[in-house]
């Protein structure tokens, strides 16, 4: 493979590990203990900080910083990791922050697209395929699965979870947990139903979505307390994957799933709001 290809006028500190044939342009700073794999592209002016590991073939576009400390007031420069996976685009003025806590990390799946100004903050996780739009925003500990999609000018508050395939409007305001295969958007955030066109788009069977329209239908569109609705989808439909993610997705919810708080009551699943964490001040 050809030489990595490093401007004289960047700063690449020693210690920096550097892939095949990374491209490295004009004034962009790389520190010490960052790792860039093959194909690697840091344009101008990025900073990249921090235990900061990004997969090949991933390209930083100008003034992005990644890795920089945690927006935390209690930081105490524990030892974190930011880890970017393979084929993602980080577009101009995207800000990921390092970990809170130490050893912990935040992670970007593969084929990942982050539009410019964006921001992940500290202990979020990303899946695969995740799309965020200009000016989308996490706050700590947010969770987004798998091929999800944020639209821009959009805050997710801290812990929540948006599903995967999941599509958030522009200009919302995520509070709760978001079911996977949705779409919705607004402040209140309202859902429209199933992300049809996105669940078409990826080769989700008719069958599949009949099955996924029960269970919305059943736990949206009825007034049964929260656990009646999770036991009736889980035996009136079908046992797939996407319906088995889905149960799952909701038992597991800590937050809250978003536009059902009136069924909150009769559950036996503990929904309560999380206490703010002292460590994850809202980015």
């Amino acid at each position: 493979m050809p030489k990595s290809n490093i401007h004289p006028s960047s700063i690449v500190e020693d210690g920096a590990k550097i892939g095949e044939n990374v491209t490295i342009e004009p004034f962009a700073v790389v520190k010490k203990n960052v790792v860039l794999g093959n194909n690697v592209v840091i344009k101008s002016h990025a900073y990249i900080d921090g235990y900061t590991t990004i997969g090949d073939n991933t390209t930083i576009y100008p003034s992005a910083s990644i890795g920089t400390k945690a927006q935390a007031l209690r930081f105490n420069g524990e030892k974190t990791f930011v880890k970017i996976g393979k084929n993602c685009e980080i577009r101009e003025f995207v800000t990921i922050n390092s970990s809170l806590k130490a050893n912990s990390e935040v992670i970007l799946g593969d084929n990942c697209f982050i539009m410019a100004y964006s921001h992940i903050a500290h202990n979020s996780v990303l899946g695969n395929n995740v799309i965020l739009s200009n000016n989308a925003t996490l706050a700590g500990h947010v969770t987004i699965e798998d091929n999800a999609i944020i639209g821009g000018m959009t805050p997710i508050h801290q812990f929540a979870r948006i599903g995967r395939f999941a599509f958030v409007g522009g200009l919302s305001r995520v509070t709760n947990d978001v079911l996977p295969y949705t779409i919705g958007a607004g402040i209140p955030y309202k859902l429209g139903g199933l992300n049809l066109v996105g669940l078409k788009r990826n080769g989700f069977s008719l069958d599949t979505r009949i099955e996924l329209t029960k269970a919305f239908k059943l736990l949206y569109r009825t007034n049964l307390p929260l656990q009646e609705a999770l036991n009736r989808i889980q035996n009136e439909c079908k046992p797939i994957p996407e319906i088995e993610h889905w149960l799952k997705f909701c038992r597991e919810s800590k937050r809250g799933l978003i536009g059902l708080q009136s069924n909150l009551r009769g559950s036996d699943i503990d929904f309560g709001f999380l206490e703010e964490d002292e460590e994850a001040i809202v980015n």
